[in-house]
């Protein structure tokens, strides 16, 4: 097993239901359900366009309770579409981490243990689309297209999402650490 450690730079809360849009705290209550006060948290979800397998609107379990994204990662976008910066809650982010290379490549099953006892699960890549890219553009009135150019430009960058395994609390500063299981890929036969 891999393990790497890296820092808790922020803490984000979208308490709005109707907006994508974040909030930075200095810390977080993280139970089963997710993110208190967060408009992703709880224990189902129901199914939409990322679960096609289930007729819309089907009552899920939540797979998708927290939105990680890479410091790193978002300097590399901002610099791919030619924006000064971009920031975690503009994506809808819950938590902006640092110090671990290629996060948005880190393989289902990855666990994030953090200093006050919350464990994360990840789930798989945060696909980048347009709904974020019009936030982003919400940001910069002046200039034209970056809801269209997000989806491209986020792509393999936009960062991850995750469910909570284990309860505790996480604050901004925080060290923490990821724990990389060796998965062998499926093949047909032996």
């Amino acid at each position: 097993m891999l393990t790497l450690d890296g820092k808790v730079e922020s803490v984000l809360v979208a308490p709005q239901a109707d907006s994508l849009v974040s909030e930075a705290r200095q810390e977080v209550q993280v139970d089963f359900a997710g993110f208190e006060g967060d408009r992703h948290a709880g224990l189902t979800m129901r199914s939409g366009g990322r679960t096609p397998h289930y007729p819309r609107g089907t009552e899920i379990r939540n797979n998708r309770q927290v939105s990680i994204v890479s410091l790193e990662e978002l300097g590399s976008i901002a610099a791919e579409m030619d924006l000064p910066q971009l920031l975690p809650e503009w994506l809808g982010a819950n938590l902006c981490l640092s110090g671990i290379p290629r996060l948005t490549r880190l393989p289902v099953g990855t666990r994030l243990f953090f200093a006050r006892g919350a464990v994360l699960a990840v789930e798989g890549e945060n696909k980048p689309c347009s709904t974020a890219g019009k936030a982003i553009e919400a940001q910069f009135p002046g200039i034209d297209g970056l809801a269209e150019r997000f989806p491209k430009a986020g792509m393999g960058m936009r960062g991850l999402v995750a469910w909570v395994e284990k309860p505790g609390v996480i604050c901004q500063g925080d060290l923490f650490s990821v724990r990389i299981p060796e998965i062998e890929p499926y093949t047909l036969t032996a």
